[in-house]
């Protein structure tokens, strides 16, 4: 069985690096901007994740597809925090923490994936993925405490955090040990 790709690129679709700046539907300040969009890509990556967390390689389509490859490892991230969380309110301030702490972007000595992204071409480029890729983190870790919490116990379901141990194509975004 393949892994799902995402379906979001459009030739119109502006570039950052070879990593696709696509709409958001978000409230966090940042260059994407999707007014009016029905799914974005967070919406997308969240529904593949489960059926996507089990591949060891991933075949590259698209840019959206390195896109998408961000969020999926960033949502195994936020599990890894999740999972210690007791309530739904702990859990929103730990992903709000994750969301805008310091992160290495592609080109960077601690990004994970530098063999299949390009460094940005410039300084604006640089400041402008880092702005994307705060902006996903932030609405991602929000999406998914809707997700992961049971509104009825206020606790992480079991459904989700029994993901935490698998690792999407064997890599992670924090460091080892972490």
């Amino acid at each position: 069985m393949p892994a799902y790709h995402s379906s979001l690129m459009m030739p119109e679709t502006r570039l950052v690096g070879n990593m696709a700046l696509l709409p958001l539907k978000t409230q966090f300040k940042g260059p994407a901007r999707g007014d009016g969009v029905d799914s974005d890509i967070i919406d997308e990556a969240i529904y593949y994740f489960k059926a996507n967390v089990f591949f060891k390689n991933y075949e590259i389509k698209n840019e959206a597809d390195r896109t998408l490859i961000y969020v999926t490892l960033y949502i195994s991230e936020c599990l890894k925090r999740l999972q210690k969380c007791s309530s739904r309110s702990q859990g929103e301030k730990e992903m709000y923490t994750l969301g805008i702490t310091n992160f290495p972007i592609p080109g960077e000595p601690g990004f994970p994936l530098n063999a299949m992204y390009a460094k940005p071409a410039n300084k604006q480029e640089e400041e402008t993925m880092r702005a994307y890729l705060q902006q996903i983190r932030q609405e991602t870790g929000l999406r998914l405490c809707d997700r992961v919490f049971d509104p009825q116990t206020d606790k992480p379901s079991k459904w989700w955090v029994c993901f935490v141990k698998k690792q999407f194509m064997n890599k992670s975004l924090s460091a080892p040990g972490q």
